[in-house]
């Protein structure tokens, strides 16, 4: 049985692979595609189901193929299927269907009909990648494919300004529980000394002796866990970004952030409950977070004025009540309530327009005036009025996250404007060339020098990407930043650590060297039009260049890491290499890794997305 599991992966990719084939204006052929191809996902998901449960409900773990192998390291794509995965599986192909279906009416004479389905079919891909993951490598390539896809859904109507601006706001969250669920993967790495697989975390004798032996690796493990889970459900402080994220389609919008996408938080948990099901103040943290997120996107839903935005905190909340049963240990009740959720906020998201329609009629011709509030302001009715003004500004979520978490980065970005200057970026090359020179002859440079150059490297790494991250001037220049970034990255992980080799400096640089190249060249071409493509404004390209846009995206997806190049392979080897005793270098580094993709695909949104400087179309300014 084992065997199939590769079925359900590799389906959605060759349906993904047909529709790019297929000419853009002919929607019956595109439609016909992707049904053909979540039909026959749901119909074999039901099959192999039926099959498994006469068999007793086997666990069942296939190590598919080994990407990369040397020494300890070991990167392997891994599939595993068991309750959970049966559950979210059906689930998830289930849904597929519905909202395919509903899609091809939806969203008939669609500019981006196939743009849509593309990015339709590559979360379902995503989607299955996490579902099916058999260990942490199969489960973060699968995560970071659904990740991007909510970029490019969020911004599909990438002529408005909100859409586009709403896509970066929830793409730098998602990376926030991008880098968590790295450093859990890192520190996993570290205590298990191999690239562990669910289906031994299964094993409780052998987890908790592994625990007790080193409890705080267990405790960092779990805390990385949480957070990432707690930011891909939206749970809070992290709840802003979800009514932000339903700009997009509203097809999109259901199966994203009412049904599939937003309770991977809770499949994570679900998948590594047995990292922190014995430690007593994660469980504590997890039904805290789980509680709080549902008394408080309660109110807010209760009292926002746009029926998306009620349905996203009202299922924020019932995904914080499913974080309490999976704390308490009813997993059982939290995959049937999360399937009862998923089925409802789909339902409710895709006929939300024609309801919205029919209360404004009843509104217009069924208007009936309030009463008068009691003049007499009781404790009661000002505790009442404070708590509805708070859900009305969604208790300052958004502000908080931007002040307290994003703009000192902002700041400290904004006061490295000699890296702007030309001789600094030929010193900064130089720099580079001896810290080869130092890599390759280590006892030609002196001791102490030797020492303090990986922490003078990685701190630079990570000025000039938060220079990039804040920077409003010359895009080639922001992207040259980027790219010298990523060599200085990895001299200095090379520099620190003894079993760092140069063929791992290749494997992380060659994918990033092709991206970087064919990326220049676009901005080049970009360029060449009228002169300008300063950061300090969108200038929507991809309307007059859709080929050009499409290829720099690949090129900003190749120089992030996405798993279709060599650098995904790389960053693993990176984390691989930093110790655990490090804490300098895995913080810096960790900055590192967090910035450099907003700042990419920032560079992206500002040149290819939102309105075009030629009003020469129409243009929608505000948002649906």
């Amino acid at each position: 049985m084992e065997s199939f599991l590769q079925y359900f992966i590799l389906l959605p990719f060759l349906g993904l692979f047909i529709v790019l084939l297929l000419p853009q204006k002919n929607e019956r052929a595109i439609s016909g595609v992707v049904l053909a191809t979540v039909v026959a996902h749901l119909l074999g998901m039901a099959g192999f189901m039926a099959n498994w449960l006469l068999n007793g409900c086997p666990t069942l773990d296939i190590r598919h193929f080994t990407i990369y192998e040397q020494g300890d390291i070991v990167i392997f794509i891994d599939f595993f299927f068991d309750k959970a995965t049966a559950v979210f599986g059906f689930i998830g192909s289930a849904i597929a269907v519905i909202v395919a279906f509903f899609s091809k009416t939806y969203l008939h004479r669609e500019a981006g009909f196939k743009r849509y389905f593309i990015a339709f079919l590559f979360f379902i891909s995503g989607y299955n990648l996490v579902v099916f993951a058999g260990n942490f490598e199969t489960l973060f390539v699968g995560w970071e494919l659904v990740g991007i896809t909510s970029f490019l859904l969020i911004a599909f109507y990438r002529d408005r300004y909100l859409p586009v601006r709403n896509a970066m706001k929830v793409v730098t969250m998602y990376r926030l529980g991008d880098v968590a669920l790295i450093l859990a993967m890192w520190m996993s790495h570290h205590l298990w000394h191999e690239n562990i697989t669910f289906l031994r975390l299964d094993d409780a004798i052998a987890v908790a002796e592994h625990l007790q032996e080193h409890q705080w690796y267990g405790v960092f493990i779990a805390g990385m866990v949480v957070l990432a889970a707690t930011i891909k459900s939206a749970q809070i402080p992290f709840s802003s970004w979800l009514p932000r994220a339903m700009e997009g389609p509203t097809t999109s919008s259901a199966i994203f952030y009412g049904s599939l996408s937003v309770h991977l938080g809770l499949y994570l948990l679900l998948r590594t409950h047995a990292y922190w099901e014995t430690i007593g103040v994660i469980q504590f943290l997890v039904c805290f977070i789980g509680l709080f997120t549902c008394v408080v996107a309660t109110l807010i839903a209760s009292v926002q004025p746009t029926v998306k935005t009620q349905i996203a905190y009202a299922s924020i909340a019932q995904i914080g009540l499913m974080f309490i049963e999976v704390a308490l240990g009813w997993h059982g009740l939290a995959l049937v309530h999360f399937a009862g959720n998923a089925f409802l906020r789909t339902y409710q998201l895709l006929v939300s327009p024609s309801v919205l329609s029919y209360r404004i009629h009843n509104m217009l011709f069924s208007f009936k005036p309030g009463t008068a509030a009691d003049p007499e302001a009781t404790p009661f009715a000002k505790l009442k009025n404070t708590l509805y003004m708070l859900s009305v500004k969604e208790w300052n979520l958004d502000f908080m996250l931007q002040h307290f978490l994003w703009r000192p980065f902002k700041w400290l970005g904004s006061h490295f404007a000699f890296l702007n200057i030309p001789m600094t970026v030929a010193l900064l090359s130089a720099c580079f060339l001896f810290g080869l020179y130092g890599f390759y002859f280590q006892e030609s440079v002196p001791p102490g020098l030797y020492d303090l150059m990986p922490y003078f490297f990685s701190l630079l790494s990570l000025a000039l990407i938060l220079k990039a991250f804040t920077t409003k001037g010359d895009a080639l220049r922001a992207w040259g930043l980027l790219v010298l970034s990523q060599l200085f990255i990895a001299v200095s992980i090379a520099l620190f650590n003894d079993n760092f080799g140069h063929n791992h400096i290749l494997t992380y640089l060659s994918g990033s060297a092709i991206s970087a190249a064919v990326g220049y060249v676009c901005l080049r071409k970009i360029r060449a039009i009228d002169g300008d493509i300063h950061l300090n404004r969108f200038h929507g390209y991809s309307y007059e260049q859709p080929l050009l846009a499409g290829v720099f995206l690949l090129a900003c997806l190749g120089l992030i890491g996405l798993p279709f190049t060599p650098t995904f392979i790389g960053i693993d080897l990176l984390f691989n290499h930093l110790h655990k005793r490090e804490v300098e270098m895995v913080v810096v580094t960790t900055l590192s890794f967090l910035f450099v993709e907003i700042a990419i695909l920032r560079i992206y949104a500002r040149i290819f997305l939102g309105q075009h400087k030629k009003p020469f179309h129409p243009i929608a300014f505000k948002s649906s």
